[in-house]
């Protein structure tokens, strides 16, 4: 009893000291844990190697479990959190973590954090850790000190080994690159901040680095922030989110609350025997409500998350170049922000010149025949240019006082006054805006499409209805609609192959409406189909079935489903289930439903979407493409399951992912081939991804690279979605200057979502001035009235040529356009240019002119050989042009790149003029 009571006594001096002084005697201390890590149910399968490691740690620490947290006081009470490559955290528990940091906790964080969180959560984790995950490198790189002066903390030889890892992309927040790799553009591998350490590469994982190299380096993140105990040999866990402290008897056995042990070797959950004959999945009841799980086979249909948690992959791409201006902000601006914003006032004062000649060039056209046979050139000075005093000196002004802001941003960012230049930079941007020609014609022909969705199709409810949505399409000059024909595996229209027409279309067939429709206006028609995306959980909630049920094809067919490495058809974070495309069976009924669309109605294209695989990590775990076919053959050709195989084992890995690739490939073209014999004016479009071709290929197995050389496709459709230009032009500029794409034309795309009206209208005049013959709008659910009015008035002629269908007449077009600009320019007097004006020039340009229209009216070999030549006469007579204004290179280059998109039309021109030769007929 005297024990007892003394220690009671004891415990209550220890809790008196601790919250009166905040301190603990010394034995206490040793005990209370150093750090937390955080438990997340995503990655259990490295939370074997992560607990591991700990274990070798000889530092006490506790575990949370993730799904535990939610508020700041559950993040628990040590100094430090540790996260090592936790992907889901919901909004309130980034919330808690946020405040937890402001209240004095300090993070260490590994491989891609919150990658699969929705976008908001993204966003304020990427200010806690100064950046975020960008992408995996293909092989292990060494690292490598930023500076030749290394911090105490990193300065031990051990810590810079080989590793397989990421790169890290810093934001606009207060960051530095601790470490990089020590490969081509020593791209960071490490990020810090005050009070942050965010590890390139995933923590625990042996095939990413060795047990010691981990260890030492969260060692030396922990000492950032801490003096580590010396030879503390007990080890901490709990299951209660604030971790009070339990002490571990025996420390080779940590008691976290694990998930079942899962080895390097990628496996499901549960196993199915392999064998030369692999094990079938059991084919599920065809109801509205599927069952949850596939019976005897241990493989779950869909993982179970929040629905805060489902994110679609496009939110993915994410590039280091949105300037995210907070006004007022007195944050600090480093250099390279500095130049960034520089740079992109530059680029709009270019943008906005060369509108405004665009303006004037049509101006000088405008009561002339829109035709390719009638040339405008002698016509064109003749016509007065209208534009009153006043808008002029309005413009002059703006681009004088953008021009001096964008000369002395430097010089406030470099006194410190980073609140005055954010706030000159935004009324500069705005002011340009503001001048912008969005009351007259400027648009040359291009490709103007518009995906117009499901739910706006929905929504009209018969073909009176529709009407008006293309109506209003028309008079926006809107040329090429991508129609949502087969969403979720349920047709629009009254199908004989698909095995349910979409329940929300009743008493019409909306394709048959939208043909004639597009048609009678001049228009295109594409029908727009997915691909190997067979279901949406989403699109169940809207037609009320169990948001588990997979679709109507893939729940007639359960062997025709694809699967996750964990054995999830609806892979983690995402929404959709996909169709296997190794399986003969798949492809067979996809060419059949396609075939079916362009022989029953008179559709102008098929556009491809989800053409690929679901999106995955190799290097976190997180793989797909094991259907039940796709394994057979694999196994088959090496005599491996592809299920044994791990990203580590790199010979065998590469040779799986150019299996599933090349089942894309090979799909495309033979779908390609026989659309083509049943129609050879049809047009074939995708879909695409605009992530780097090596990463594309990692996560989606997706290379249409190979796609568009081979010529299976013609217009090729990169989702370049951003919230503003500069991201925007970094997003499609790798593709628009591509040597890789034969003569497939580039339509990048444009979300509107969230971009404000000038904000569309911007990134489509940074397109009109790189070499790109159109644009894509994503969708026509987001085209407002203001939209709609900015459009008709800028652009849309009656008549004028469309790309994808009339290349060398659109190209003629294009060329007279460009030699307007250059009338008004000599007339003016704008540009001191004097090579556009000597008689030399003037005799190629003249050359140019009459063998593209010549070309456009009767297209042969001779005549393309023609205009060839005489295109590459006046690059190489334009290449010479010396400007000696600085702010007039970039109209020179903004002409550079319409000749160039003059020869792009003129190659894809060529490239379907022989496919119709072939077939007896021709092309314009």
């Amino acid at each position: 009893m005297n024990q007892k009571i003394f220690g009671f006594v004891i415990l209550n001096i220890n809790l008196f000291l601790f919250n009166v002084l905040g301190v603990l005697p010394a034995k206490a201390i040793n005990d209370r844990p150093v750090f937390s890590v955080v438990n997340s149910q995503n990655n259990p399968q490295q939370w074997q190697g992560i607990s591991n490691r700990l274990q070798k740690l000889n530092v006490n620490y506790c575990v949370i479990p993730l799904s535990q947290v939610k508020n700041k006081d559950d993040w628990g009470k040590s100094q430090v959190l540790f996260l090592p490559s936790v992907e889901v955290l919901t909004t309130e528990q980034a919330i808690a973590l946020d405040q937890w940091v402001s209240q004095g906790g300090y993070l260490i964080a590994s491989g891609p954090v919150g990658n699969l969180s929705t976008p908001g959560v993204r966003q304020l984790l990427r200010k806690l850790l100064g950046g975020y995950w960008g992408f995996s490198l293909n092989t292990p790189e060494n690292l490598q000190s930023t500076n030749t002066t290394i911090p105490d903390w990193i300065n031990q030889k051990e810590l810079f080994g080989a590793i397989q890892g990421g790169v890290i992309i810093p934001n606009n927040y207060p960051s530095q690159s601790a470490v990089v790799w020590n490969a081509k553009d020593r791209l960071t591998a490490i990020l810090t901040t005050e009070k942050s350490t965010l590890l390139g590469w995933n923590w625990g994982v042996d095939a990413a680095a060795s047990t010691g190299l981990d260890i030492a380096w969260l060692k030396a993140s922990l000492s950032r922030y801490l003096q580590l105990p010396v030879n503390s040999k007990q080890k901490i866990a709990t299951s209660a989110p604030n971790c009070q402290p339990k002490i571990i008897t025996e420390p080779t056995k940590l008691r976290t609350y694990e998930k079942p042990t899962v080895t390097s070797k990628l496996k499901p959950v549960k196993k199915p025997t392999v064998t030369s004959k692999l094990k079938p999945v059991k084919k599920p009841t065809v109801t509205s409500k599927l069952p949850a799980k596939a019976k005897n086979t241990g493989l779950s249909i869909v993982s179970k998350l929040t629905t805060e948690n489902l994110i679609d992959p496009i939110n993915q791409l994410e590039q280091n170049v949105r300037l995210d201006i907070i006004p007022n902000s007195d944050k600090p601006i480093d250099q390279k922000e500095a130049t960034s914003l520089q740079k992109e006032l530059e680029n709009l004062i270019g943008r906005l010149e060369s509108t405004h000649l665009a303006v004037s060039a049509y101006n000088s056209y405008k009561n002339i025949n829109n035709s390719a046979t009638t040339s405008p050139l002698e016509k064109a000075e003749t016509i007065k240019i209208t534009s009153s005093k006043q808008q002029t000196a309005n413009l002059a002004e703006t681009l004088t006082k953008a021009r001096e802001i964008a000369k002395n941003l430097p010089l406030l960012i470099q006194q410190k006054k980073y609140a005055l230049a954010r706030q000159t930079w935004l009324q500069a941007k705005a002011n340009l805006w503001q001048q912008f020609p969005i009351n007259q014609r400027l648009a040359q022909p291009e490709i103007r499409a518009i995906w117009l969705d499901r739910a706006t199709i929905i929504k009209a409810g018969n073909e009176t209805e529709l009407a008006k949505i293309f109506d209003k399409l028309a008079r926006a000059g809107i040329n090429t609609v991508f129609l949502e024909t087969i969403n979720a595996s349920y047709p629009i229209y009254p199908s004989q192959v698909a095995p349910q027409q979409n329940p929300l279309i009743r008493g019409w067939d909306p394709l048959e409406s939208a043909v004639k429709l597009a048609h009678s206006r001049g228009m295109e028609l594409h029908a727009w189909v997915w691909v190997f995306a067979a279901g949406n959980s989403r699109h169940n909630e809207i037609i009320n079935v169990n948001p588990d049920y997979l679709g109507p094809v893939l729940a007639a067919n359960p062997d025709w489903a694809n699967y996750d490495n964990k054995g999830n058809i609806i892979p983690l974070g995402q929404t959709k289930p996909f169709l296997d495309p190794a399986n003969p069976q798949v492809r067979e009924y996809l060419i059949k439903l396609y075939t079916e669309i362009v022989t029953k109605y008179q559709v102008d294209g098929i556009h491809l979407d989800y053409i690929r695989y679901p999106f995955q990590d190799p290097f976190v775990g997180r793989t797909y493409g094991y259907g039940k076919a796709a394994r057979a053959q694999f196994q088959q050709q090496t005599g491996i399951d592809p299920l044994n195989i791990s990203p580590s084992q790199r010979n065998l890995w590469q040779q799986w992912t150019a299996f599933r690739t090349e089942r894309v490939d090979s799909f495309v073209a033979e779908l390609s081939q026989t659309l083509r014999k049943k129609r050879n004016t049809l047009i074939l479009s995708v879909a695409v991804f605009p992530l780097p071709e090596y990463e594309r290929i990692e996560k989606i197995q997706q290379h249409w690279e190979v796609w568009a050389r081979r010529g299976d496709i013609d217009l090729i459709v990169p989702m370049t979605y951003a919230v503003d230009t500069p991201r925007f032009q970094a997003l499609a500029q790798p593709w628009i200057t591509s040597t890789k794409l034969g003569a497939t034309l580039l339509v990048p795309g444009i979300r509107l979502l969230s971009l404000p009206t000038m904000g569309a209208f911007d990134q489509l005049q940074l397109l009109r001035d790189l070499p790109v013959n159109g644009y894509a709008l994503f969708a026509a659910e987001n085209f407002h009235p203001e939209l709609e009015q900015l459009f008709n008035s800028t652009q849309g002629i009656k008549n004028e040529p469309m790309p994808q269908r009339q290349p060398f007449r659109t190209a003629a077009f294009r060329y007279a356009a460009l030699h307007r600009e250059w009338q008004v320019v000599e007339k003016n007097g704008q540009l001191p240019i004097s090579a556009i004006t000597s008689a030399e020039f003037k005799k190629l340009d003249q050359d140019l002119h009459d063998a593209l229209n010549q070309l456009a009216s009767v297209p042969s070999a001779i005549n393309l050989i023609t205009a060839r030549e005489a295109l590459n006469s006046v690059r190489a007579e334009f290449s010479r042009i010396q400007v000696k204004n600085q702010p007039h290179l970039y109209q020179v280059q903004v002409w550079e790149n319409r000749l160039l998109a003059i020869e792009r039309l003129i190659r894809f021109g060529e490239r379907r003029l022989n496919v119709r030769q072939r077939n007896g007929t021709n092309v314009k």
